[in-house]
């Protein structure tokens, strides 16, 4: 067991210790936990008071008392328990919820044995155990859901070691400064994220549930890589004769509430998970309250780069709610429909991509253009079809194209030049695994003649308005950008089929239908749309318009290639 280089990666932040050839808790933790797992008739536990001077004696027992916890968040657990819980709800939860939490600690060095004696052995050909999924290494963790909840419950007992977390730019796993703010602020937002949690809590007491979850860090490699599409530069994308997919706007409705199977985006933080465990409370954040199983991610995958999008396969939805930011509220149990995969996972896919920040005049320009579609593009692509891209990207090396802050040459694209690529795309077998990673290998067993793991010619993106409200991006530039991404994954056999998306009621959308009406039934191609993107922008920064992107085109609506006359 010490020898696995997965387990030694993560094995300084889980707490457990190597004893000979198994994992352990060390041993002055074991009978604190056994005296919690009994009741508090044994171990005297019956508020959130007690609760925490538990958890620093645990903390202590771990030798982490030295890495202190949020100041406040003693206070936090004594409020939450004593005072914002009912008494029935309290006593329930010290009498049923904390012994079985206890009980599943204690059987936490077991369930991460089991998780890696099968890890190899679970999808043939590739690494599925629990580690640090270090930033530019593409790769997978499948994790039960039984392991997450003793992950979670971890997380609740704050019992992660912390002090090495920023140097691998880690974000915060434990819980104290979910508690700590909600003392701090005295929201009704936080005491309801909270709500989420320990609702989830219950329910996996009473009932644990048995499938899969998947992680995966994707990586669009800077570099020349064999058999991978690598970061595409502007003149790739002015190039590529692909059609746009088609487009749904939807004026209300959820993300997450969506029938069909599609990735959903999780308008990201470059670290995962954002402010959920603090005082977040808008699209990322509501969707790790409500799934709960997201947080595990955090305590593995390092911070993204600008060429890396992070994908999550499976996780449960627990929670209803209603509201948003300052109003958002926990409004009870949610069961989970969705049908499961093959493996076990729930067809559940949500993709983190995180959008630039504050960038206010700067995001027109090129470099940033190109970052945004890129991260887009990252999050969205499915790389096994790399070769029939390597066609597509057509002249920009092997493997497609390198980082690039210019433009050159595009004015002279034309579109008898552009389809070239596309009709030879048409002929390009997939070829072999070699270079594939994750997801995207399983995926291929259907290719070999197995199960397959997900349709991929069905799955289209659900979003919204990434990257805007707080981030400060631009509504008409963001959505084009993520069509223009979700459209060079269509390929010739439409693997994202369709963009869905949900405006939220931001004016400046209010003309998405008819713009995306009329760009489709002229049949425009990625590279017609991103070059009219790219004028517009350079026109912006010049200060030559202040008009929005909508308003600035439908005026110029013609044949795209006469722009290029």
């Amino acid at each position: 067991m010490e020898k696995r280089e997965d387990l030694r990666s993560i094995l300084p932040y889980l707490g457990v210790v190597v004893e000979g050839s198994s994992l352990q808790w060390p041993s002055p933790v074991i009978e604190p936990l056994k005296a919690i797992s009994r009741g508090p008739g044994h171990s005297g536990i019956q508020s959130g008071e007690l609760l925490f001077l538990a958890i620093s004696d645990l903390r202590h027992s771990l030798s982490l008392s030295s890495q202190r916890l949020s100041a406040s968040a003693s206070h936090g657990y004594a409020l939450f328990f004593d005072e914002l819980l009912s008494t029935a709800e309290s006593t329930k939860w010290f009498a049923e919820v904390l012994p079985a939490l206890a009980n599943l600690l204690l059987l936490f060095p077991s369930l991460l044995e089991f998780h890696y004696r099968n890890a190899d052995a679970l999808i043939d050909g590739v690494q599925t155990g629990l580690r640090i999924l270090n930033s530019q290494q593409s790769g997978i963790v499948f994790l039960s859901q039984e392991l997450i909840g003793a992950l979670l419950t971890c997380s609740f007992f704050c019992l992660f070691p912390t002090s090495n977390r920023d140097a691998k730019h880690l974000p915060m796993i434990n819980f104290d400064h979910l508690f700590s703010c909600l003392y701090e602020t005295n929201d009704e937002k936080m005491e309801n994220k909270i709500k989420c949690i320990i609702h989830y809590f219950e329910r996996i007491c009473s009932h644990m549930p048995t499938g899969l979850v998947s992680f995966e860090r994707k990586v669009l490699p800077l570099e020349d890589v064999a058999l991978c599409v690598t970061y595409p530069k502007a003149d790739s994308w002015s190039k590529s004769a692909t059609p746009l997919c088609h487009f749904e706007v939807h004026r209300s409705g959820l993300i997450e509430d969506q029938s069909k199977e599609a990735l959903e985006v999780d308008f990201a933080n470059r670290y995962l998970g954002g402010g959920a465990l603090r005082r977040g409370c808008v699209q990322e954040e509501i969707r790790f309250m409500i799934n709960p199983e997201l947080i595990a991610g955090m305590l593995f995958l390092p911070s993204m780069a600008d060429n890396e999008a992070i994908k999550v396969v499976g996780p449960e939805r627990f929670s209803n709610y209603t509201g948003y930011a300052s109003s958002f509220r926990f409004a009870g149990d949610y069961v989970d429909k969705r049908d499961v995969d093959f493996i076990g996972r729930r067809k559940t896919k949500i993709i983190a991509i995180d959008a630039l920040c504050g960038m206010r005049m700067r995001q027109y320009k090129l470099e940033y253009l190109l970052r945004e579609i890129n991260k887009a593009f990252c999050g969205f692509f499915y790389q096994s079809k790399c070769q029939q891209y390597q066609r597509l990207f057509k002249g920009d090396g092997p493997c497609g194209a390198q980082l690039d802050q210019g433009i050159q040459g595009s004015d002279s694209i034309s579109r008898s030049n552009r389809s070239v690529g596309l009709q030879e795309a048409r002929y390009v077998s997939v070829g072999t695994n070699e270079g594939i990673h994750g997801d995207e290998q399983i995926g291929n067993s259907e290719e070999k003649g197995g199960p397959s793991l997900e349709h991929q010619y069905d799955v289209g993106v659900v979003t919204g308005n990434w990257g805007c409200g707080a981030f400060g991006g631009d509504p008409e530039i963001k959505t084009t950008i993520q069509w223009l991404a979700a459209s060079q994954d269509r390929l010739v056999e439409a693997l994202r089929p369709f963009i869905s998306y949900h405006t939220f009621g931001v004016e400046a959308l209010k003309t998405l239908d008819e713009v995306s009406e009329w760009i489709l039934s002229h049949k425009w191609t990625v590279g017609d749309l991103w070059d009219m993107l790219v004028e517009y922008s350079t026109q912006r920064l010049k200060g030559e318009t202040s008009l929005g992107f909508f308003t600035w085109l439908l005026p110029s609506l013609s044949a795209p290639h006469d722009r290029h006359d």
